[in-house]
């Protein structure tokens, strides 16, 4: 479905095209049909041209109607697709499946440790102004519902998203989208609660109103035990 949707909105200036001569072939069509009409006199002629106008309507309100629904795609679907994914990605079980342990360095009280095993060199993606995780910090210690602070800021800007996945992994769950151009403010939050505790990759995915994908920017992290 997402296929389809972004194939039309990659197309969309060359399918507007075709359809705009569509609907002059047709208008013309009909206008030529008109005139047969007028100039017939035998019944067998004026049947004739009765169906040619026919069909030019026909065709014509076909093209309207695939225009319109053109337009309702790129207005109302496409910027709804972040939500429509938030709902379709897999969970992988993540209320009963461990994907980490927790060190007995985890009693070091929140916001005085980081994560030791994996340097900060680790982020990726990242982009000041334009794709940027700003807080939390990369390799810090979480616990509880998290404020996630960003810039979401590119040309063309569609929306974006942010998901998290256990470390070294490729199962993604989105968190949040949203359609609103950010600059160093708040993206929305991640409810760490609802995870169990172990180290984590924090991604914001940028996507313009092309549908086009940016690189994400990731950053590791680790949750602590509510």
């Amino acid at each position: 479905m997402e296929f389809i949707l972004h194939f039309f909105t990659k197309y969309e200036i060359p399918i507007y095209l075709l359809l705009a001569i569509g609907v002059f072939i047709s208008c013309r069509s009909i206008l030529r049909a008109r005139h047969e009409l007028r100039e017939s006199i035998y019944g067998l002629e004026r049947e004739t041209a009765h169906r040619r106008t026919n069909q030019a309507v026909t065709a014509l309100i076909l093209l309207v109607l695939l225009a319109l629904t053109e337009m309702a795609m790129k207005i109302f679907l496409i910027p709804n697709l972040p939500a429509f994914a938030s709902l379709s990605t897999p969970t992988m079980n993540a209320l009963t499946t461990q994907t980490g342990t927790i060190s007995q360095d985890l009693t070091i009280p929140i916001g005085m440790q980081t994560l030791t095993q994996i340097p900060t060199a680790y982020v990726s993606g990242c982009t000041s102004n334009q794709i940027m995780i700003s807080s939390p910090k990369p390799g810090e210690l979480i616990q509880g519902k998290v404020r996630i602070i960003g810039t979401a800021d590119i040309p063309n800007f569609g929306f974006f998203k942010y998901e998290f996945a256990p470390i070294n992994t490729d199962h993604w769950t989105t968190i949040q989208a949203n359609r609103e151009i950010k600059d160093d403010t708040e993206l929305g939050s991640w409810d760490t609660s609802e995870v169990p505790p172990g180290d984590y990759d924090l991604r914001l995915v940028v996507i313009d109103n092309q549908g086009q994908e940016f690189p994400p920017c990731i950053v590791p992290l680790r949750v602590a035990a509510p």
